[in-house]
């Protein structure tokens, strides 16, 4: 073993007789460092090249052995260091004290050389496996850090590109999908604390509702282009084929799930904002008919977001309501259209939905050249 790779034992003892004897006895196995007090022991701990194992004396001035093995055992960098006793103190209760304090062993003097060279490579040994175990330790839970950040990407993009696809049949979904998304969010968020919701939401759920929500209306992937695409409102049978999209939604998500063999949270939350958000609070909603409490939490919320973003946004056949309408038309909706409570809710966030909706805004460009298309095409058939 060469000089550069021995073990560092650090001995620290007032008596320079004893730092000398020690010395000799451990250099030729071991790289020896000295320190003649507890201030110096604990400076030469914490550089950059720590001891691998320290011989501590306990009878010193100024600070002693019982207060270095203290402060070295509370610090995470040096708290793993086995210190070893080697003292004239002989008495049971001082060993015992020692040991309380996380000293790995306790020699009294005066020592005999082939005890504490043994004492000294088994606790080697003992560091040297401990040291192993911790480095896999680490290794593992980098790994599982790591597979875990992949499954959560997996994840983002799978949801992603499942919402895309409702997107790339009805252009007018892309920001609509990132708006009520967030309005989702921060309308979660406002009722975490409150009775009816604390239970229900934290934040692992409202997480999982953010990434879920995308998903709202990748049913309209199976809406024939004649009705999806109209550029006019819809006649009173193209409605009753429009609302399977709900139904379409729920079933492809289910779909989804069953091939993966597996219930999955977000897949499930999914599922429900799919299938219940055009539900209304009196009943009066489909497709379901559903009513009050009966109605998933997830898609309650995803009604408000989505009539919200649905009244202030432009459309080919109708122009953006102004926030202020569209707002009043949450408040008088609460308790027929809305949960009551999650209307309210709506009310104290109303500024930061406008904000979203700004901040995620359709360009009047694009709705425009879509417009056009839409009559051109008309005018074609």
């Amino acid at each position: 073993m060469t000089d550069d790779t021995r073990p560092i034992v650090l001995v620290v003892d007032d008596t320079p007789d004893n730092l000398k004897v020690m010395s000799a006895l451990l250099k030729d196995l071991y790289r020896v460092k000295i320190a003649n007090g507890g201030e110096k022991a604990l400076a030469i701990t914490g550089s950059d090249t720590p001891p691998d194992l320290i011989l501590l004396d306990i009878m010193m001035p100024e600070m002693d052995g019982y207060e270095v093995c203290k402060r070295l055992k509370a610090d995470r960098k040096t708290r793993d260091i086995p210190i070893i006793f080697l003292t004239a103190m002989t008495a049971t209760e001082d060993e015992e004290k020692g040991l309380r304090l996380g000293a790995e062993d306790y020699i009294t003097k005066p020592i005999s050389p082939p005890v504490v060279l043994a004492r000294v490579e088994t606790h080697l040994k003992l560091k040297a496996s401990a040291d192993f175990l911790r480095s896999k330790a680490d290794f593992l839970e980098a790994e599982v850090n790591r597979r875990t950040r992949e499954v959560v990407a997996i994840q983002d993009v799978t949801i992603l590109s499942m919402a895309s696809l409702a997107e790339t049949r009805d252009s007018d979904t892309g920001n609509h999908i990132r708006r009520t998304q967030r309005y989702v969010m921060v309308l979660a968020k406002q009722l975490m604390d409150h009775p009816r919701f604390s239970a229900y939401l934290d934040e692992a759920r409202i997480n999982l509702l953010y990434k879920s929500a995308p998903l709202h209306d990748i049913g309209k992937v199976g809406i024939p282009d004649r009705i999806l695409l109209k550029p006019a409102r819809f006649e009173p049978h193209e409605f009753e084929i429009m609302k399977r999209h709900t139904i379409l939604g729920r079933d492809a998500i289910e779909h989804a799930e069953q091939s993966l063999g597996m219930p999955v949270e977000f897949l499930a939350l999914a599922k429900e904002i799919a299938i219940s958000h055009h539900e209304k609070w009196d009943g009066t909603g489909y497709p379901e008919g559903l009513s009050g409490d009966d109605i998933p939490i997830p898609a309650r919320l995803m009604a408000v977001a989505d009539v919200y973003d649905a009244l202030i946004s432009r459309r080919i056949y109708k122009e953006g309501m102004p926030h202020a309408k569209a707002y009043q038309i949450i408040v008088e909706g609460a308790g027929t259209h809305f949960d009551p409570d999650v209307a309210e809710a709506f009310t104290n966030l109303a500024d930061e939905f406008q904000a979203i909706a700004q901040k995620f805004s359709d360009k009047d460009a694009d709705m425009d050249r879509k417009k056009t298309y839409f009559t051109e095409a008309i005018g074609h058939q």
